[in-house]
């Protein structure tokens, strides 16, 4: 078996949560590339992953059923994942598992190994980001998570920052790899025009976004006040795209600041790549970000981005080059930065233009593919089961 070679197919289980958030996002994207390559891909969730919207062949969905007991004050997610792998391995015959967020998907991957003594798959976990640095490092999880990062064959890592901190928390043994989350530079680009049918801002009025899940580690309120801050007296408008908990908080702040004419909340939209290109500026306000999935797409939509020098975001923003980062908290600051933004089209332009180039050249999809191919037949190798090329 050659290291990223299409002439060997592998069959590929990918567990996920099956959000909106960048890690469904992510292994939802990573399947349906892998499947154009010619590969067989099985997603294991509770329900049918984000972007999966158009038919493929090669592509199989396998929804995990919880059953509810009056026993379970929670229902045993983890074991009702572990017996649809179970199922899936043994009638699909598949390769490998991918399984995205260590808690609690490759802990469930490590079961169905333990129960299929006499059945070689590879396990392949990637790290995201809070399923290390809020869930797993907590006491209820800690040990829980270190030991599905060792009994994985391949372990990978969205930035450099997030392996740093696996490694910090968990002082874990384990191997990690580094691979970047990637963008499809063919359907994430600039367009022409200035309108769009999901916006309902003027075509002369400055368009300031926000794509995220409005989880609090988002903090959707600092981009609601920076925006407030950086274009009171204009007729600039912010989108905020994306659905959560944090939603209900951000509308009233809106409309505490005055700002309901000026403010659009278009709750979850799949196709953001049809709607990124219409931004001037992409807001990434989030207190930890493992890499930004968000600030790459607008990168490959030739949109600057204004955020927190926060987590991996400094590995996917260049500041002052591709677009501007502030220290954690300081609205004022963050507000500052898009203010000069918007007042310059120019600077704009050049960051949008450097932006794309850097998505182009460092995080396409194809690249970053051939990659977890690698990885893919490096867990084989590990199972006796081919070898590296």
């Amino acid at each position: 078996m050659n290291a990223g070679s299409t002439d060997f197919p592998l069959k590929i289980g990918i567990a996920c949560y099956p959000t909106h958030g960048g890690s469904g996002v992510l292994a939802t994207e990573l399947g349906v590339a892998l499947a154009e390559r010619g590969h067989e891909v099985h997603f294991l969730a509770y329900s049918k992953p984000p972007r999966l919207s158009r038919y493929h062949p090669r592509i199989f969905c396998h929804l995990v059923e919880v059953s509810e007991y009056p026993l379970f004050k929670y229902p045993p997610y983890d074991l009702a994942l572990a017996s649809k792998m179970i199922e899936v391995i043994g009638e699909r015959r598949l390769d490998l598992l991918h399984v995205h967020y260590a808690i609690p998907h490759s802990i469930s991957a490590y079961l169905a190994r333990q129960l299929m003594p006499g059945v070689r798959f590879g396990i392949v976990t990637t790290l995201h980001g809070t399923d290390i640095t809020l869930v797993g490092s907590g006491n209820a999880y800690r040990d829980v998570t270190r030991f599905g990062i060792e009994q994985s064959d391949e372990v990978i890592a969205v930035s450099e920052w997030l392996k740093k901190e696996t490694q910090r928390i968990f002082g874990a043994t384990k191997e990690i790899q580094v691979v970047p989350n990637f963008v499809d530079v063919t359907r994430f680009r600039p367009k022409e025009g200035r309108t769009s049918p999901l916006l309902c801002a003027c075509a002369d009025s400055p368009i300031v976004m926000h794509v995220s899940n409005f989880r609090p580690v988002k903090r959707l309120g600092d981009t609601v006040r920076a925006f407030a801050d950086a274009t009171a007296g204009t007729k600039a408008q912010l989108v905020l795209v994306g659905d959560g908990p944090e939603r209900a908080g951000a509308e009233a702040l809106v409309a505490e600041l005055k700002l309901e004419e000026r403010v659009q909340f278009l709750g979850i939209v799949d196709d953001v790549h049809d709607l990124l290109p219409f931004a001037d500026v992409l807001v990434v306000s989030s207190e930890s970000e493992s890499f930004g999935l968000a600030a790459l797409e607008a990168h490959a939509c030739g949109v600057p981005v204004v955020g927190y020098d926060s987590g991996g975001m400094r590995e996917v923003v260049e500041d002052n080059s591709t677009g501007f980062l502030v220290r954690f908290g300081d609205v004022p600051a963050l507000a500052a930065r898009l203010k000069t933004l918007l007042a310059d089209a120019t600077l704009r332009r050049d960051f949008g233009a450097r932006g794309r180039k850097r998505a182009v050249e460092q995080f396409d999809l194809a690249q970053v593919l051939t990659v977890h191919e690698r990885i893919y037949h490096a867990a084989l190798a590990r199972r006796g089961r081919g070898a590296v090329g």
